[in-house]
């Protein structure tokens, strides 16, 4: 295991910005208008307790103690087991832990970050989509929605939480996408697939023609629909050695490539042309290669094809798509080759130890040096702008950035 010293020697190294007319450096008078597409909340223990109905109360998400050991319960994973041994940690990974709990310092963390505005999803409740009853999942997501409209409402120009609509029920999915954009929420957010667990043939998926209302409600309110990252199923599928390593990369991240190719592949883009949708936290070094096999199989395997698009899938991506990304260099050179920059949004994941947090200034500087000013600005902000229907703030207009 890599030293608490050899970590943040890593977290710290940069480049520089030798030949950058603008930074991400808190404070530079020519910072870029930063928008960190990926955060999470930081709930308390209580969140959804007090909003929910009592006959779901025993199968709440909860911690639980075994042979001195830890344990997050949910009814649709594994145990997850939590590390509670801090003794290795650094300082900032204690913090990491502890950060988040409130708004103002939230703002101040990420003032800190050079953040101008950060869009923010569940944290504990993200488990309220690891379950397949339909009401279960819907009563934990509507109790997120309100909590969330409420810690988080009346701060818009600066946090943008994502509504959570769970999709085992259209019609429930619909109803709550509808009520979500009348609190004023600025985006939804449903799981990697509507059924937890793993795929199957005879899953429905998103593909398919009864997820036809949901697509036209999210189209009808105008807001851009997120895909994160391991909510689709339990991503530890692999044990043994390189377990964690083999999760992160093929169950966890890889996964979220599924809905990509159901929503291109399957006329949904094509038929709502307003729809417009990102998979967040899954990388984005993925993005031209998945593009260019749904393209093959388009035109080489015409003949079972169905339905017969006008355009190919790339096609509706590029318009329609976008995917978010901490640290991905190769990503980048990808999607500068590929013409994708106007497609990807950066994150920072704060408060989360994977993320970039509080040291994203080095972080932008060691993977965006193979970009051109005008390819920086969409990635850390204009992009997720566009995509959120964010205003721009006047000291940035003036420096030339719009959408």
């Amino acid at each position: 295991m890599p030293s608490v010293e050899t970590t943040m020697s890593k977290r710290l190294e940069t480049p520089g910005t030798s030949g950058w007319a603008r930074s991400a450096q808190p404070g530079d008078p020519n910072k870029h208008f930063i928008v960190s597409a990926d955060c999470h909340a930081n709930e308390p223990k209580d969140w959804v307790k007090s909003r929910i109905a009592p006959e779901y109360l025993k199968r709440l998400p909860r911690l639980e103690m075994k042979d001195g050991q830890a344990f997050i319960i949910t009814e649709g994973n594994r145990p997850w087991k939590i590390k509670t041994d801090t003794t290795d940690w650094g300082p900032e990974d204690i913090e990491r832990n502890k950060t988040g709990r409130n708004v103002a310092e939230r703002i101040a963390d990420q003032d800190r970050d050079g953040i101008d505005v950060e869009v923010v999803f569940g944290n504990k409740g993200i488990h309220a989509f690891g379950t397949n009853d339909p009401g279960f999942s819907m009563a934990m997501c509507r109790a997120w929605n309100d909590w969330a409209h409420e810690e988080f409402g009346a701060h818009v120009h600066r946090i943008l939480p994502m509504a959570q609509v769970p999709t085992l029920d259209v019609a429930a999915a619909v109803a709550e996408v509808q009520r979500a954009a009348k609190l004023g929420f600025r985006g939804i957010t449903i799981p990697v697939k509507p059924e937890y667990g793993p795929t199957g043939m005879d899953q429905r998926n998103y593909n398919q023609p009864e997820f036809e209302p949901l697509w036209s409600a999210i189209e009808d309110v105008d807001l851009p629909l997120t895909i994160h990252v391991s909510t689709g199923r339990d991503p530890r599928a692999a044990s043994g050695p390189g377990g964690a390593v083999i999760n992160y990369a093929v169950h966890c991240c890889a996964a979220s490539q599924e809905p990509v190719a159901n929503l291109c592949a399957s006329g949904v883009l094509e038929r709502h042309p307003k729809l417009r949708f990102a998979t967040i936290e899954a990388g984005i070094g993925w993005v031209s290669g998945l593009l260019e096999a749904m393209d093959e199989a388009f035109y080489k395997h015409r003949m079972w094809v169905s339905p017969d698009l006008k355009e190919p899938p790339s096609y509706y991506y590029r318009r329609q798509g976008f995917a978010s990304f901490m640290e991905d260099r190769t990503g980048l050179v990808s999607g500068v080759a590929h013409d994708l920059i106007d497609n990807f949004l950066w994150a920072n994941d704060y408060p989360h130890h994977e993320g970039t947090w509080p040291h994203s200034t080095v972080a932008i500087e060691r993977t965006m040096g193979d970009l051109n000013d005008a390819q920086r600005a969409k990635v850390l902000g204009l992009n997720s702008a566009r995509f959120w229907n964010i205003d721009i703030p006047a000291r940035y207009r003036s420096l030339g950035d719009t959408v």
